[in-house]
């Protein structure tokens, strides 16, 4: 699969200079490039590394100087980071998935599958399931009763989809990635020690240890158009309702989403982000790297939390939070730096004590 440099610019909307009929097999880093591999120098300090391979083509930052770099063409987008998007969609060369339905995967009579959908091996699909057009379910994957997955959906290897689960247009599950597993819900027969803590924020009652109770999930899961999940994610069953992911959400490897959480739109959930059960998160919100939120609370649009922050309480709309427990960031770094200061400070006063208490008294 080659391209030319001017075909390229054409597809990120960028402009091209010099010789740009040269075809282009590869995208590579700047120490690495060979020929016919286009550079991804997107900035003056990746620039640096240029010399280091033999590269005769760039996609390089507005105003560069592409003749002075020693490069025969060069692509200059008005914005390297979002062109990366449709570049490396355009140099993709996929999974090596065959197209059609593997004679090994087993399809319910009573399943619905477009006619150019492509089914890999030892995949099940299960009663009544609706497969949208142009969708791609890899190896070993399975697709429950009921379950709906709309157009152009594209499943990696051994991702589940649970019974009822209703899902929208281009949904991206990568491998391992699990949804509509039963929420995590037990009762006991009497009030139990963890919700007398959860009273008293600390004191346990003198019940004895009680055996559990399943809660089962009745609900399902709803997924919104343009999802992404990443490897080995997970989405439970609502309790009563169903779990809800609004359009455009993107998950990390690894995160969890609890039962009956509503998600809005747009929001970027990173690796290890666990989302407790009942919880409300709005659009555009953005969950750093482990990441906790607490559950039955609501975080608004906009908010943004630094890595590792755990979330014990309401957030409003376009707070920015860091720690545990989680705070404004400004304010949380301004008490980091207080901690820091406290050993000086300690010692501060320990040698006034020392000055006090060795004055001469004036009796």
């Amino acid at each position: 699969m080659s391209h030319s440099v001017k075909d390229i610019a054409t597809a990120l909307g960028a402009q091209a200079f010099g010789a740009v009929d040269l075809l282009i097999e590869r995208v590579s880093e700047p120490g690495h490039a060979k020929q016919g591999d286009l550079a991804l120098a997107t900035n003056p300090k990746y620039a640096e590394d240029l010399s280091n391979g033999h590269a005769r083509v760039a996609l390089l930052w507005e105003g560069a100087d592409w003749q002075a770099l020693g490069l025969k063409a060069a692509i200059i987008p008005s914005r390297p980071r979002y062109a990366m998007s449709a570049l490396t969609r355009m140099m993709d060369p996929g999974q090596g998935t065959d197209a059609g339905i593997h004679p090994t995967s087993v399809i319910d009579p009573t399943a619905q599958i477009a006619a150019d959908v492509s089914i890999g091996p030892f995949t099940v699909i299960g009663a009544r399931a609706v497969i949208g057009a142009g969708s791609l379910i890899g190896a070993q994957c399975f697709v429950g009763a009921d379950v709906t997955l709309g157009a152009n959906a594209f499943l990696r290897e051994q991702v589940s989809i649970g019974a009822r689960a209703q899902i929208g247009d281009r949904f991206i599950a990568q491998p391992g990635a699990r949804i509509g597993g039963d929420g995590f819900s037990f009762v006991t027969a009497e009030k139990s020690g963890i919700e007398a803590v959860r009273e008293s924020l600390g004191s346990q009652d003198d019940t004895d240890g009680q055996p559990y109770a399943r809660i089962h999930s009745l609900g399902a899961v709803q997924i919104g158009h343009d999802v992404e999940i990443g490897a080995n994610a997970t989405i439970d069953n609502g309790t009563i309702r169903d779990t809800v992911i609004g359009d455009g959400c993107k998950f990390d490897n690894m995160a969890q989403v609890g039962h009956n959480v509503v998600m809005g739109r747009d929001c970027l959930i990173c690796g290890h982000v666990a989302i407790a059960g009942s919880a409300r998160v709005g659009n555009n919100v953005v969950l750093g790297g482990m990441t906790g939120i607490s559950d039955n609370i609501f975080i608004g649009d906009r908010v943004i939390t630094g890595g590792a922050t755990k979330v014990l309480s309401n957030v409003p709309a376009g707070r920015v939070m860091l720690g545990y427990p989680a705070t404004q960031m400004d304010k949380q770094v301004e008490t980091y730096k207080s901690i820091r200061r406290l050993p000086r400070l300690l010692r501060d006063v320990a040698d006034l004590k020392k000055a006090v208490f060795k004055t001469p008294s004036n009796d």
